[in-house]
């Protein structure tokens, strides 16, 4: 359960990270002026991926892959790439671009500062943190999009030894 925990955890750091950047909302048939808000923060994926513009903006924190090892002579490691998906609606283009950017750096200088959330999850910082924004956001414009991907280290798990077991 460490890497459901860990969503849970990067989701809860996210919303409190961005909780100030108020960003504008899509207008839809049954609501033509929405109001502002703040991004929404998801795990793995969107609750209704059809209505993906009705979401923005919003982060999706997602595992991509794990890994567990234990090098010669080492303790247990255990760890996870994590990538952050981020969609913010503008209806200007430069705005669009720049509201991204924030959303972004916001959540890239908090996770440096930072470098362990919830106790026991730590950034790998040799793996550093990468970020791109989609370069092909003129097609997907007034909504601009990007990602960043994190390496996190894992408690380890322990092992259990049976009493009487001897190999």
């Amino acid at each position: 359960m460490n890497k459901v925990i860990l969503l849970e955890t990067l989701k809860e750091f996210t919303e409190r990270t961005v909780k100030d950047l108020i960003m504008p909302v899509c207008p839809q048939e049954n609501c033509p002026n929405p109001p502002s808000r703040t991004a929404g923060v998801f795990k793995m994926n969107l609750p209704d991926s059809r209505a993906s513009s009705y979401q923005a903006p919003y982060v999706i924190h997602q595992i991509i892959t794990g890994k567990d090892e234990q090098p010669a002579g080492e303790r247990e490691q255990a760890a996870t790439l994590v990538r952050s998906v981020f969609c913010v609606y503008n209806p200007d283009e430069q705005e669009g671009g720049l509201m991204l950017l924030n959303l972004m750096e916001r959540l890239r200088i908090a996770l440096l500062q930072k470098r362990v959330v919830g106790g026991q999850f730590a950034l790998d910082m040799q793996a550093g943190i990468e970020s791109l924004i989609y370069p092909d956001n003129d097609k997907t414009k007034p909504f601009y999009l990007g990602e960043m991907m994190s390496q996190w280290r894992l408690p380890a798990i322990k092992r259990e030894i049976k009493e009487g077991y001897i190999r």
